[in-house]
């Protein structure tokens, strides 16, 4: 029996999580399925250019487990662009560390700390929102986990 996999850490929800080729339709592509946990991993080594080391460190995870995600991740990107499939964003054992919150009657977003509870946009005082980590199921989980984050270092564990 496989052991159970770990949730991982992950700074914030993607803003974008479907992507294809220009001019063919989304239902006649093939999908690629891009897990939440791979994105970060992508997004820690190549976006902001952390080492393997200080990446896997951020997510919780060991150095060797993060390459292994960051080659998956680049393996499925590749896969989009050179044959040209519908790349999708979702799932994985993952927890926020914050949300991004969208005002549905003004459109102004704003990044708040997961564990934050906010009722009115600080632009237009509605309190009507999409909460993009709730899109992914997360909320109260991630809340839990953030009160009592633990990092494991070294075999240690050592709280943040």
């Amino acid at each position: 029996m496989p052991r159970p996999k770990n949730n991982r850490i992950v700074h914030e929800p993607p803003l974008f999580t479907e992507f294809k080729p220009v001019g063919i339709p989304g239902r006649s592509l093939e999908q690629i399925l891009l897990s939440l946990d791979e994105f970060e991993a992508i997004r820690l080594a190549d976006f902001v250019g952390m080492s393997h080391e200080e990446a896997a460190d951020e997510m919780g995870i060991s150095r060797s487990t993060f390459s292994r995600l960051v080659e998956k991740s680049r393996k499925k990107i590749a896969e989009f662009i050179f044959q040209g499939k519908l790349l999708t964003i979702d799932g994985g054992n993952i927890h926020f560390r914050k949300n991004i919150i969208q005002c549905c009657d003004c459109g102004h977003m704003f990044k708040i700390k997961i564990d934050s509870v906010i009722s009115k946009c600080p632009e237009c005082h509605s309190e009507n929102f999409l909460n993009l980590a709730g899109g992914f199921g997360h909320g109260e989980c991630c809340r839990e986990k953030s009160k009592d984050y633990k990092h494991k270092k070294g075999g240690n564990y050592a709280t943040r």
